[in-house]
């Protein structure tokens, strides 16, 4: 039985939960998970200092991405974001495959979550095994999920300042040792760390390129922006808002924590599976620091299983059964205007994960997530190939122009391209990464097999309001 919705949902069913400050720091969010809390750490054993240039090029990319679906999204408002914008400029079929496939990244995304939840756990109680807390961590997330979008909302907020919080305090501690000389590591904290161990590149470029596919992983989840449009108070503000700030947002909790960490700490201290940030601290000799930083990167890794893991793949689920591209009975809401049917399958599904945990615990934190960056490469490139047809299309004045542009375009749409199949190059190089290339060559075949049984229900975007004239109507 589908209940009754709320006068205050929108026109996807949806409550408007996500107020402002909601919609910041989902977006702030969204930028800092377990790729920099974890991964920064082997990528940083393997390539030393240069990993901070693969991050900055990485970013400048993905908020290109970002700016394209800015714009769509301020051209109207869609069910199920840069889904909806798939199926309205490239047809059915892509409306289709990019909902299922964005599920199954943040699925697979939520999963390498759990993985690395287990891992700094285990600095406590070295006992426990990745696989139990794995299960406890699905479960919490799960009950939270049910409940409605403002809890979900509430929650991520605070994951979001614990983590914006945790970044500027060691960012201002590292400055205070780099400066004062103050800790245990003040003899060898120094600016000349940057480059005295070998220089910038001290492993070569090659071993620069190879940690693209770990850097892609880090910023996974800023395009949580665009699932969130349906649930947000005044998207037509808040969410060009939030785009705009992100190349501070990269600067500051990329660049600035990397440039700082590895001033403070010799990149030649790092091991793979240690989260630098909890290194650092531990280096520095601040009583319980460690324990502190760790609490923080367990969060950080709650917070992107909870909005990425749960929060969107519920959304992307719903958008099939909504558009036909699913069993129609996905698309039904509770009375508070959650999907819980939806949400109990991605949760059934991210289970999966906890056995990857049990079976294979020491790779399964790399196996999963170069899955999900190659997921990923495909959805952003979607939203290239979307937005440029959109531009074609409203520089001919059949649609109207968005009022907030992406820069440069469609130059910058074929450069950023490029530069994503030059990232899929790096992911077949290696033997640990390749396997990446064939789940997902797997699961095209699957989403094209499974194309046939949905065609007759899948249907065509219909031509809506834009949001401009939306908001001047009103």
């Amino acid at each position: 039985m589908v209940a009754k919705l709320p006068a205050d949902q929108g026109a996807e069913g949806y409550q408007r939960g996500l107020g402002t400050r909601q919609i910041q720091m989902l977006a702030i969010g969204g930028t800092i998970g377990t790729g920099l809390f974890l991964g920064a750490g082997e990528n940083i054993a393997k390539a030393g200092p240069s990993l901070i240039l693969t991050y900055a090029v990485a970013g400048l990319a993905v908020f290109f991405v970002m700016r394209a679906l800015g714009e769509l999204l301020t051209y109207r408002r869609t069910e199920g974001g840069f889904a909806g914008y798939a199926r309205e400029f490239l047809g059915p079929f892509w409306g289709y495959a990019t909902t299922w496939t964005y599920w199954i990244i943040w699925v697979t995304t939520g999963m390498a979550e759990l993985t690395a939840a287990g891992q700094y756990i285990q600095k406590w109680w070295p006992g426990v095994e990745q696989w139990q807390t794995a299960l406890v961590a699905l479960l919490v997330l799960f009950v939270v999920n049910l409940i409605s979008v403002k809890l979900f909302g509430e929650l991520e907020f605070w994951f979001a300042m614990i983590k914006v919080g945790a970044i500027v305090m060691m960012i201002l501690v590292g400055i205070g040792v780099l400066v004062f000389g103050f800790s245990d590591a003040g003899d060898t904290a120094r600016v000349g760390n940057l480059w005295d161990h070998g220089g910038v590149f001290p492993e070569g470029a090659g071993a620069t390129i190879m940690t693209l596919q770990m850097v892609m992983f880090a910023y996974l989840g800023v395009e949580l922006v665009g699932v969130t449009a349906s649930e947000a108070k005044d998207p037509e503000k808040n969410i060009p808002r939030a785009i705009n700030a992100l190349p501070v947002r990269f600067a500051l909790f990329y660049l600035g924590s990397l440039l700082v960490i590895l001033a403070v700490v010799p990149w030649t201290a790092f091991k793979g599976g240690a989260s630098p940030f909890v290194l650092a601290f531990d280096q520095i000799g601040i009583k319980g620091g460690g324990d502190i930083v760790n609490f923080v990167v367990l969060t950080a890794a709650l917070s992107s299983c909870n909005a990425g893991g749960l929060y969107s793949t519920s959304r992307m689920l719903r958008t099939a059964g909504v558009n036909g591209d699913g069993p129609k009975v996905l698309g039904r809401l509770s009375e508070r205007g959650v999907p819980v049917l939806t949400v109990v399958i991605s949760a059934l599904v991210m289970g999966i994960g906890v056995v990857v945990n049990a079976v294979v615990p020491e790779k399964a934190f790399g196996y999963i997530t170069s899955v999900s960056t190659g997921g990923a490469l495909l959805v952003w490139t979607v939203i290239l190939v979307a937005h440029m047809i959109y531009r074609r299309r409203s520089a001919a004045g059949e649609l109207p122009k968005s009022p907030y542009r992406m820069p440069w375009a469609p130059y910058t749409n074929w450069l950023v391209l490029a530069f994503f199949a030059f990232v899929t190059v790096t992911i077949a190089w290696e033997a640990d990464t390749r396997v990446a290339l064939y789940v997902m060559g797997a699961w095209v075949a699957l989403v094209v097999v499974g194309w046939p049984f949905v065609r007759r229900s899948s249907r065509v975007e219909p031509v809506k309001v834009p949001v401009a004239e939306e908001s001047a109507s009103a």
